[in-house]
């Protein structure tokens, strides 16, 4: 269990005001559904490309400086070993200790047939040279076709295309996919196990799998205020699954995967009235948004001044009245397009 998660926050009353339904304790963790907490801010690593990805390693020393106790991974983003070397830099001058520290890792979609699931898992775990995962994840429900390699290091193709140039779908039984991540939890190789980008049909279905063991701790899905998931955070709400938000601040507008006709969404002039109200950023504003809602929020930067800004989080409190104003956002309109996965029958997003 994380020892130092976040820092104590003078407004810890009032935000149970608005967060009746989760527990924050005075490090600003929220209990999980299977008892161990989760830091309700997290640091992002995702890097899209070769110059961002040579920055992470010192982008997670900074923000573990800074205070951020929970660093979310994934197998596919290929910083691991970068996270990793950080969080023990940190352990080894006396910052942190593992314990402090809270890790999320993703299973990649080439390994969801449950014979690869712990092959995934314990990739990750060799490149991180970490002894377990805080929590695991299904990255995405969609699962691709695992290539005809040897699992070790560097040799998955985590991308497999046909001629065409097109995804190679496999279809998997994901409650079979969830059965091997129980497995894993079992091993002690995972302490939480979870899901992201399930949609409330994909959750019931690993919620009704006969014979089920652990239900998911956190739904990871994309969040922010032009897509504030009103539906699905009552659903999770409802079954005791945390939601988490990412592209909580919008996006950076990746051209392989987000909707470049979508509008900036710190440049939104009700956000930005908000943060003129609070002497705070408009990004400030946007990861206090979702707080206040019972939302776990990631952030990313690989600028020290940004990522100390936005640690401040904790540090003001946005009035009900504000909260509403901010819900009238909504467009249910997302970022983040995925649309090459859009030929397969898992994909999540046609749902409602």
């Amino acid at each position: 269990m994380p020892a130092q998660c976040c820092k104590i926050s003078a407004f810890r009353k009032e935000l149970r005001k608005y967060c009746k339904e989760m527990e924050f304790d005075k490090d600003y963790c929220i209990k999980m559904n299977d008892g161990n907490k989760i830091p309700a801010v997290g640091f992002g690593t995702y890097s899209p490309d070769a110059v961002q990805k040579s920055k992470c390693e010192e982008a997670v020393k900074a923000a573990i400086e800074v205070g951020f106790r929970h660093i979310d991974g994934a197998f596919v983003y290929g910083t691991e070993e970068e996270v990793g070397r950080a969080v023990h830099k940190k352990i080894a001058d006396g910052t942190v200790k593992r314990e402090d520290m809270f890790y999320t890792g993703k299973l990649g979609s080439t390994f969801h047939r449950p014979e690869l699931v712990r092959s995934c898992l314990e990739q990750s775990l060799k490149k991180l040279k970490f002894d377990y995962l805080d929590l695991f994840i299904i990255h995405i429900p969609v699962s691709l076709k695992a290539s005809r390699v040897k699992f070790t290091h560097g040799t998955q193709d985590l991308s497999p295309m046909d001629e065409n140039g097109k995804l190679i779908f496999d279809i998997v039984d994901l409650r079979q996919t969830w059965e091997a991540m129980e497995a894993c939890k079992d091993a002690g190789l995972v302490k939480s196990i979870g899901v992201s980008n399930f949609n409330i049909r994909q959750l019931e279905m690993i919620l009704n799998k006969p014979g089920l063991k652990y239900k998911p701790v956190l739904n990871q899905v994309e969040c922010h205020p032009y897509l504030n998931q009103s539906k699905l955070l009552a659903f999770c709400k409802s079954k005791d699954i945390l939601l988490e938000a990412y592209c909580a601040l919008g996006s950076q507008r990746d051209k392989m995967w987000i909707d470049q006709s979508t509008p900036v969404l710190l440049e939104d002039p009700v956000l930005d009235a908000s943060a003129k109200k609070y002497n705070q950023s408009p990004a400030l504003v946007a990861l206090r948004y979702q707080l206040q809602r019972g939302i776990v929020v990631l952030f990313k930067s690989f600028t020290r001044k940004r990522i100390e800004e936005n640690f401040q989080v904790f540090d003001f409190q946005l009035s009900e009245e504000d909260m509403k104003t901010i819900d009238g956002m909504n467009k249910n309109r997302p970022y983040l397009l995925l649309e090459p996965f859009l030929g397969h029958p898992q994909f999540p997003f046609r749902d409602e």
